[in-house]
């Protein structure tokens, strides 16, 4: 498997619970794999856990227990080893951009902290193609851009170090739903392109059901149903049931 998600856990000191060493438990024992090339689906509501463990995931927060490992080796030890091959593209892409760089400078950021500034020009232009953006866009500044817009050059960016692991943090719950379903189509396009693997976390259904390979349903910090995405109306999981009903309530 290329990620390993073994038995995880994640909890924090309880607000006034100092003394007692009360905990608030986020993840408890999440154990899950992602394979080579597949996209992941993540679905649960808001406090279940998701931007935790996706943070995790990244190394940008350590569990309490339990590990993560990308071929074999720790995320952090993975990372250091093979710099700028995993990415995110978050849910706010008005704070994920800095608001005084232009889309040239957004998307040339992490191949300059690399230092891989060879044609660099001619990579920016090619990147901008594959998201669908004109080059009249490359000195524009962020607030000169719709949601949709901005969001396809946060996705240039994420994308530009060819990265193997793609971390989707609720990254197209902030949009137009007319402007989600066009981003929808451009990741998978990518990820077919680029043979990228995505994790894709949301609270958004019908998006898995168009995007991913495999869902898991997160609920209170557990693992509570994993399902192929074309099955998903095999769910046996009265929380994961629940959720479907909501949104394709007619199923037979």
């Amino acid at each position: 498997m290329f990620v390993e998600v073994n038995k995880l856990s994640k909890s924090y000191p309880k607000a006034g619970g100092w003394f007692r060493k009360e905990k608030l438990e986020i993840l408890n024992e999440i154990q899950f794999s992602i394979r080579k090339g597949e996209c992941l689906g993540l679905i649960g509501e808001s406090g279940s856990g998701k931007s935790t463990l996706s943070r995790i995931i990244l190394g940008l927060d350590k569990p309490s227990k339990g590990n993560v490992k990308i071929e074999g080796l720790p995320v952090s030890r993975w990372s250091k080893c093979n710099k700028g091959k995993m990415s995110v593209v978050f849910q706010d892409y008005t704070t994920s951009v800095n608001p005084q760089f232009t889309v040239r400078n957004i998307i040339s950021e992490p191949l300059i902290i690399l230092g891989d500034t060879k044609e660099l020009d001619d990579h920016i232009t090619t990147l901008l193609y594959k998201v669908g953006l004109p080059l009249a866009m490359l000195d524009k500044y962020p607030h000169e851009l719709s949601g949709g817009q901005l969001q396809r050059v946060c996705i240039a960016r994420a994308i530009s170090t060819n990265p193997e692991l793609v971390v989707l943090d609720e990254a197209i719950s902030s949009l137009d739903v007319s402007v989600q379903a066009q981003i929808l189509e451009l990741l998978l396009s990518l990820q077919q392109e680029m043979n990228m693997t995505y994790l894709f976390v949301t609270h958004d259904l019908q998006a898995v059901a168009n995007l991913c390979d495999r869902v898991l349903f997160l609920y209170h910090g557990e693992i509570v149903e994993e399902l192929d995405s074309f099955k998903l109306f095999d769910a046996k999981n009265e929380y994961a049931k629940r959720l479907l009903d909501s949104v394709m309530p007619f199923h037979t």
